[in-house]
């Protein structure tokens, strides 16, 4: 006996996996890149100032490093994400990146998030779900590129 099931999936193509995992990587890598900056530099030894001795030497630390270089790789994932979704998709996602940085802020850095920043994230996260449900793509190709 076969099962009548009342929702039927879409296909789903290649071309929006490859964006969502492009997304999902450019979220963790920005979140997890900027915690690695704040918790490197809350721990450096000399404040960082106008000096830019000082933000030469702390980017020496293993964490801002990482963080560094996390960012850099951030960037550009978001060149490959912008290459095959519409900037009017990606930005407004991105701003998920948002919500991670108060929930990794508040747990990994200990740092206090009042109510009214918990309500800010939840109206980005709505954003970010509405803009979600929208297609990713609405040029199509660029005419000449290949």
């Amino acid at each position: 006996m076969r099962l009548a099931v009342p929702w039927k999936l879409a296909p789903v193509s290649t071309r929006t996996i490859r964006t969502y995992l492009l997304l999902l990587l450019f979220l963790a890598l920005r979140a997890f890149g900027n915690l690695c900056l704040a918790w490197g530099t809350k721990h450096l030894h000399e404040a960082l100032a106008a000096h830019p001795l000082a933000y030469l030497r702390s980017m020496a630390q293993p964490f801002i490093a990482l963080g560094i270089v996390m960012l850099i790789v951030a960037l550009l994932v978001r060149l490959a994400l912008l290459s095959v979704a519409d900037l009017s998709f990606i930005l407004p996602m991105t701003a998920i990146g948002y919500v991670l940085a108060a929930v990794l802020g508040r747990f990994f850095l200990h740092e206090a998030v009042s109510p009214r920043r918990w309500a800010a994230v939840a109206v980005i996260f709505a954003g970010a779900a509405l803009v979600g449900s929208t297609p990713h793509s609405t040029t199509g190709k660029i005419q000449g590129a290949k």
